[in-house]
């Protein structure tokens, strides 16, 4: 899932799994002016973040929907502290091919409205997720599931041949046997993800009202209607029977348009928990929260992607040349002050898999080598276009930085900005209308090297329009071991190969900074989508 402030997950349309990439600050309440303390007088707290996009599980990849999303509902599965996938809603999931997998529910759970919570429950919700006329944005996740193409036909004009998935069937009313279209051992992981949730019959019937009042599964339920550009109040269930029962009485997800009010409000008590301060104001914080200050590892991975479809970024000594002018050393200390983690691999060091200096010289400054490699491509001719969104401060601060280095160590003197308003900037990179390097970031889904390599230098539609059938191969070859080791040995061939290629730079591994206020204790924030463990949260 991703970062939290300045970023979302984008989708691809129709590939093997779903982009997570830093999108736009929505519309939010800059939440500013005076006001009591939050939480503490009635058990419930307060967290800052930007305004979500949906709260149909299936309908958002976005981090600031999950946030939310994954207190509403308990998924089959969820990931331990240190990020393996156990069950949840689900008793068990096993396989003994890694392709045919079964599902057993645990008894007795509720939809917030009383309704059951059974096997039907989760099909019904996957097949309207992965119908493809419905148009939710994490339709793609279900594209390991069999009948998923039937669903989603080439020609997005043509009328789907089912409206179900072929590969699920409801075998009891706790049961569910799932079949994919290939083994794939990282299905557990999968189920951990927010669009695998389960929908009431309520619900489905009236999507539209659905959104605006959420009726899920999990340990906490709506308190009112989602106000929009304000406020999400989420109060404990007390019906809910599940392992993760709250510690304190309800949570309020505030929204905010921009990240420094967040952090004033932070700082007077205005809110008890903020995820992520402002790289600006970092400093500070330390000195202000002491042991308030929360820094935690994250999966969140900037990275320079090139439009190869470009013949002018053809040629990977050109794309190896740009890598190693980047001082992700300086840029890090002028910009992060210090605190982010420079990238020596394209998986992050939290996630298995990860090799130190895995990328080696590549990723490493040295001007001259770079300059060598540039002359061997030809060199650059015409204008150097750096694409952005205008979501954090800090992308243009880093971008002008490489900009200079391209202009004294490579010569191009022509560099142009292109910073793109971000409600619009990874619809751009979807339709392929960028004409130079782009920023782009991914958050784990789910702690696997396949949700990286997979998802962003796979064939099937990754933004660069890079192909490499050997890569692709290796990926489904790790896809399909049953082994976990056996599975990363083969993605960690699969990451050679897109490194020697370099369609796309690995930059920086973010640091999770964020903070909460005197009224709250036991907070914690994972490195992965679910973000904030709000039920472990509790109020003095």
């Amino acid at each position: 899932m991703i970062g939290q402030w300045g970023v979302r997950k984008g989708v691809r349309k129709k590939a093997a799994g779903a982009v997570a990439v830093a999108l736009a600050v929505a519309l939010g309440l800059s939440a500013c002016g005076g006001g009591d303390e939050a939480g503490a007088s009635d058990g419930t707290f307060t967290v800052g973040h930007s305004e979500p996009d949906h709260l149909v599980p299936a309908n958002t990849t976005s981090s600031y929907a999950f946030d939310v999303i994954t207190e509403l509902f308990d998924n089959l599965m969820t990931l331990s502290a240190d990020g393996k996938a156990e069950p949840l809603a689900a008793e068990s999931v096993t396989s003994s091919d890694q392709k045919v997998w079964t599902v057993k529910l645990r008894a007795g759970q509720k939809f917030h409205n009383g309704e059951p919570v059974t096997a039907q429950s989760f099909a019904d919700a996957w097949n309207n997720a992965a119908y493809g006329p419905n148009a939710m944005s994490a339709n793609s996740y279900f594209s390991y599931i069999k009948g998923y193409e039937e669903m989603n036909p080439e020609d997005e004009n043509a009328k789907p041949k089912a409206d179900t998935l072929s590969g699920l069937e409801v075998t009891g009313p706790d049961t569910l046997k799932v079949t994919l279209n290939a083994p794939f051992s990282q299905f557990p992981l999968l189920l951990t993800y927010p669009a695998y949730a389960p929908m009431p019959k309520a619900g489905l019937k009236d999507l539209k009202a659905f959104e605006e009042h959420p009726i899920g599964n999990g340990p906490y339920q709506m308190d009112g209607n989602w106000e929009r550009n304000k406020q999400i109040k989420l109060v404990a269930y007390p019906g809910y029977a599940g392992p993760r029962k709250p510690k304190n009485k309800g949570v309020t997800w505030k929204s905010y348009s921009n990240a420094d009010t967040a952090y004033t409000d932070l700082r007077a008590g205005r809110i008890d928990v903020l995820q992520t301060i402002p790289s600006a104001k970092v400093p500070e914080a330390k000195r202000l929260l002491g042991d308030r200050f929360l820094a935690r590892k994250m999966s969140t991975t900037d990275y320079l992607g090139f439009p190869v479809f470009d013949k002018r970024f053809a040629n990977p000594d050109l794309r190896k040349a740009i890598s190693m002018v980047i001082d992700r050393q300086g840029i890090n200390k002028a910009v992060y002050n210090g605190g982010y983690f420079p990238a020596d691999s394209l998986i992050p060091s939290i996630i298995p898999g990860h090799r130190d200096n895995a990328c080696g010289e590549l990723c490493t400054y040295d001007p001259a080598k770079a300059k060598q490699l540039f002359d061997k491509a030809g060199g650059f001719k015409g204008t150097m276009e750096l694409y952005f969104s205008n979501a954090q401060p800090t992308y243009a601060q880093w971008m002008q930085i490489v900009a200079n280095s391209l202009r004294d160590n490579l010569g191009i003197t022509d560099v142009q900005f292109r910073q793109v308003p971000a409600s619009d900037y990874f619809s751009m990179l979807r339709e392929r209308k960028e004409k130079g390097p782009y920023r782009q970031n991914w958050e784990a889904d789910f702690p696997s090297p396949q949700n990286y390599l997979e998802n962003m230098w796979g064939s099937a539609d990754n933004r660069m329009g890079w192909k490499n059938k050997e890569f692709d191969d290796l990926i489904a070859k790790a896809n399909q071991a049953a082994d976990q080791q056996q599975a990363i040995a083969l993605y960690n061939q699969a990451e050679d190969i897109a490194l020697r290629e370099m369609p796309m730079i690995p930059l920086w591994t973010w640091a999770g900074e964020g903070g909460r206020s005197k009224n709250v204790d036991n907070v914690v924030i994972t490195p992965y989508s679910t973000g904030l463990v709000a039920t472990d949260v509790t109020v003095k």
